[in-house]
């Protein structure tokens, strides 16, 4: 029987206190309507195949009835949202996924890294993934899947609390655990680190081993092993391989540590001279 383990959508609950975006304005006043318009793609975007009305993206954004039907109507033009052929059901539209996939081809470090995951694929045959650091979260950029019937999988653009995953995990143990926010953290699983004293504890260990074990703290049945690749100070994006807890064995374990260890050596020695444009 074909036995496959997904990774959960989840939210950015736990972190309540903590910027996602990490991003300073320089003391310019935000553009409401700007801003609107991102809050409804993002919140189009959460709900995946649920299909939102009007009253409720009103409600959710606290904004009037009539104002969001005509930012929505102005979107539907553009592509950015779509509805169905009653014009009452709302989703997000495909110019956001064009313009998605114009960031992951527009980024060489990502096109710099794609072949060695297919390198680590193939040197291990299970779920390789790449992620990059989003405020809280991390943002999938990169998988390469197993072949395996009983495997993970995960999609470019899912995200995943950074306090949660082995890649998340990677990268915040590239940081000052002052930088953490107080917890306590959403719980995924019985093992999901949920307050401040236990996480500081696991990154430590982390900066001690030189990468992160998840064992089934972001998702009941996986064990994960993350690498923060360190062409930035401090290190923005991370590599990951999952494993089934089903198919791990000590000698497996040691064997994905060793080969991912030597991708990650290649990877940093590789993309420093990938680009030019320095993003922040």
């Amino acid at each position: 029987m074909r036995m496959v383990v997904e990774y959960a959508n989840v939210n950015r609950a736990g972190w309540s206190d903590y910027d996602r975006r990490m991003s300073d304005t320089g003391g310019v006043r935000e553009v409401k309507s700007a801003a609107r318009t991102v809050e409804l793609l993002e919140l189009l975007a959460a709900r995946g195949d649920r299909p939102a009305r009007l009253q409720e993206l009103a409600d959710e954004l606290g904004v009037p009835r009539s104002s969001m039907y005509a930012l929505l109507q102005t979107l539907i033009s553009r592509g950015w949202v779509r509805t169905d052929v009653t014009g009452s059901l709302y989703g997000i539209g495909i110019h956001a996924l064009l313009t998605g996939t114009g960031y992951l081809d527009s980024d060489p470090r990502v096109r710099v890294v794609r072949p060695y995951l297919d390198e680590a694929s193939e040197a291990l045959g299970e779920t390789i993934h790449m992620g990059r650091l989003d405020g809280r979260d991390v943002a999938y950029l990169a998988t390469r899947e197993s072949h395996e019937y009983l495997r993970t999988i995960s999609r470019v653009g899912r995200r995943l609390p950074a306090h949660a995953g082995a890649l998340g995990k990677a990268l915040l143990a590239q940081r000052p655990d002052a930088e953490l926010p107080e917890g306590p953290y959403e719980a995924l699983t019985p093992n999901t680190h949920t307050s401040r004293e236990s996480l500081t504890a696991g990154l430590a260990r982390v900066r001690a081993r030189g990468w992160s074990v998840d064992r089934e703290e972001g998702v009941t049945g996986i064990v994960g092993f993350g690498f923060a690749l360190r062409y930035d100070t401090p290190a923005l994006d991370a590599i990951s391989c999952s494993v089934p807890v089903a198919r791990l064995t000590p000698e497996h374990e040691e064997r994905i540590v060793a080969v991912m260890r030597e991708i990650r050596a290649k990877v940093e020695a590789t993309v420093p001279g990938a680009g030019s444009v320095r993003w922040r």
